[in-house]
């Protein structure tokens, strides 16, 4: 089945009575209606007016809450809003059931198109971070500065660690999780979920670990839950067979934007060897190393990622004080003058080509998938 067939649930079905998603002090919820999809939005007001937007991108089984430290610690820095992916948090699925990392990446789009804040600093985390270099580099004119943690770009040898996430996308394999899983707590597949997400588990407080129980019981009793895990996997998956323009690597060759690389030595989803590769592969970039980090450096060292945040966007201003942005790169030339990919379609400016299909990879290789930080106990 592949990742871009219809919902066996449909999406105007899927919306069953449920606790309210938490909302932490200082934040606001709201819901935003979009062609084909519907998103909930996580903001903070901005600490002033003038501010330069900035949009967060969650990982695979998160949800925009995984971005509220790090939103709290860029008050006064960035007007910034975090966005549930569709199927995820509290935004209902996609009506044409697309969990690929384009159908993701078109959301995004279609949300930045709408909202008009383009172009904005844009960071995704895992999953996210895939779908962040994907936007990045079919709209540089959405995007400012791009900032990915432990982003999901693929690995010729993935880590063992990261196998179970690539083996949920695998038609059946979720099924028999669920039923082996079944006498599984919501605090036993938390604490299994952070051992795996966290470089040390010990940072995540009692009140951290309550609200991220309490938004698993909540998300258990949603019935696209698992469906929208499974082909959001499975479109990680897809996403690393993928060759020639369209593969991850050349699309963060393509990227035009100022780049801030976060990798954490103890990341169990992606591997800390891949930050070298990254830091080749995107143009403009900068390397942040966390030893103790895993998967979410964001949760873990908020401040650390935020004061390497900060120095990026010092980085990327002009020398008459004006940030560069994705706009005034597109003005010095394209990133590779043998792409074809249509980023400036008038009709339709949120399309972005379909190009999830796998092909064929002979030779190249075993790929895996990693994600992030999820409260199934599926490993991402």
């Amino acid at each position: 089945m592949s990742s871009t067939e219809s919902p066996s649930v449909s999406a105007a079905s899927v919306l069953p009575r449920v606790a309210p998603v938490r909302v932490g002090e200082g934040e606001r919820l709201r819901t935003v209606a979009l062609p084909g999809v519907t998103l909930s939005v996580r903001s903070r007001p901005p600490a002033r007016e003038g501010l330069p937007p900035a949009l967060y991108v969650h990982g695979l089984g998160g949800s925009s809450q995984n971005w509220s430290a790090l939103m709290a610690a860029l008050d006064g820095v960035v007007d910034g809003e975090a966005v549930d992916l569709p199927g995820f948090g509290d935004s209902p699925p996609p009506d044409d059931g697309d969990y690929s990392v384009t159908g993701h990446a078109r959301a995004v789009i279609r949300f930045l198109d709408a909202a008009g804040r383009g172009p904005v600093h844009l960071l995704g985390n895992s999953l996210g971070g895939a779908v962040a270099t994907r936007v990045a580099a079919v709209r540089p004119d959405l995007v400012r500065t791009l900032t990915l943690v432990s982003p999901a770009l693929p690995e010729l040898r993935i880590q063992r660690t990261a196998v179970p996430t690539g083996l949920l996308g695998v038609p059946g394999v979720a099924a028999l999780f669920t039923r082996f899983t079944r006498q599984w707590t919501a605090e036993q597949r938390v604490r299994g979920v952070m051992g795996l997400c966290y470089g040390d588990p010990g940072r995540v407080s009692p009140e951290a670990f309550r609200h991220a129980v309490d938004e698993l019981e909540r998300r258990l009793r949603l019935p696209y839950f698992w469906d929208a895990m499974v082909r959001s996997a499975r479109g990680i998956v897809d996403a690393y067979t993928l060759g020639g323009q369209h593969g991850l690597w050349r699309q963060a060759e393509r990227v035009l934007a100022p780049t801030l690389l976060v990798y954490g030595g103890r990341d169990q989803l992606v591997g800390f060897r891949m930050a070298g590769r990254a830091a080749r592969a995107f143009r403009d970039s900068r390397l942040l190393t966390l030893p103790d980090a895993g998967h979410v450096a964001m949760m873990e060292y908020p401040d650390v990622v935020a004061r390497a945040f900060r120095e990026l966007l010092a980085d990327a201003g002009g020398t008459d004080g004006r940030e560069v942005s994705g706009r005034d790169a597109v003005r010095r030339g394209p990133a590779d003058p043998t792409d074809t990919t249509d980023i400036s379609d008038a009709g339709n400016p949120t399309d972005i080509t379909d190009a999830e299909k796998p092909t064929d990879t002979s030779g190249t290789g075993p790929r895996g998938a990693a994600d992030g930080a999820s409260a199934t106990g599926s490993g991402s």
